[in-house]
């Protein structure tokens, strides 16, 4: 029979037990906040400059790219097509190789080609027929759109969307998508309605409402397609298209965005400007 002193030690909560909690052998399940907030507090204890760690290599690559693609728009004709098409055929490749890798089946990859095919195809075509002055509104779109949703989502970051198909993928990311797509939007609409000599400076009421209604529109367009490559990518077992482009991944981890923007921009806007 145990004395007064064991029965006060059996009492007492050891350094492994607080009273109330669960026994080791109960399967208590972990309430969703709780997990939440575990994994906020894991994120925001990293510094931003691990969380931008790849940022001098982006940016590099960026401005390679956006260079090459301000020197065909400058040169125009063929030049711009060949361009396009270049980039058009890259993407394609990468497409049709992420598709031969995420089915298995004959028939599923038969129908991700035809479907890539149309898909990318038809965006090169409108893209390579759109007038210069939205050609360079679309890409401009989507350069901010992506931007923004990296800046918002590696800074704030926050819940996934849609963490089983794109992991990194965050709701502040698409906050900063669009606003970035509404400003790119301010300023070049500004500037084509000749307000560029300051006469007249910001926009009334409905007009602000219009610049950021639409540029919800091609956020939510160009978040659309990255998810798209990235539910292909996961299918595939590929974290990248390739690693053509440093920091960036593949072609198609770059135009995944645009083909969307592209195919909405030409079969709505195309046929009025």
């Amino acid at each position: 029979m145990p004395n007064g002193r064991d029965a006060l030690a059996d009492a007492e909560p050891t350094p492994h037990e607080t009273p109330g909690a669960p026994e080791s052998g109960s399967r208590e399940p972990v309430r969703k906040r709780d997990r939440a907030r575990a994994r906020v507090r894991r994120y925001v204890d990293l510094p931003l400059s691990l969380r931008t760690s790849d940022l001098p290599v982006r940016a590099a690559s960026a401005a390679v790219m956006i260079a090459f693609a301000a020197l065909a728009v400058w040169a125009g004709g063929v030049w711009l097509a060949g361009f396009i098409g270049a980039v058009a055929l890259a993407t394609f490749v990468e497409y049709a190789l992420l598709g031969h890798r995420a089915f298995s089946s004959w028939s599923g990859r038969g129908v991700a080609l035809v479907f890539g095919l149309a898909y990318i195809g038809f965006a090169g075509l409108l893209l390579a027929r759109m007038p210069v002055v939205l050609l360079v509104g679309v890409i401009g779109t989507v350069i901010f759109v992506d931007t923004f949703a990296y800046f918002f989502g590696r800074t704030i970051g926050g819940p996934k969307i849609a963490p089983a198909i794109s992991p990194s993928k965050t709701w502040a990311g698409l906050l900063g998508g669009v606003v970035g797509a509404s400003l790119w939007l301010a300023g070049f609409v500004w500037m084509l309605a000749g307000r560029g000599s300051f006469a007249m400076v910001g926009y009334d009421i409905v007009e602000a409402a219009q610049i950021v209604a639409a540029g919800a529109i091609l956020a939510i367009a160009a978040q659309s397609g990255d998810f798209f490559e990235s539910w292909l990518k996961r299918r595939a077992g590929k974290k990248d298209s390739s690693n053509l482009i440093p920091g960036h991944g593949g072609v198609f981890d770059r135009t995944d965005g645009l083909i969307p923007v592209a195919l909405l921009a030409g079969l709505i806007l195309a046929p009025a400007a």
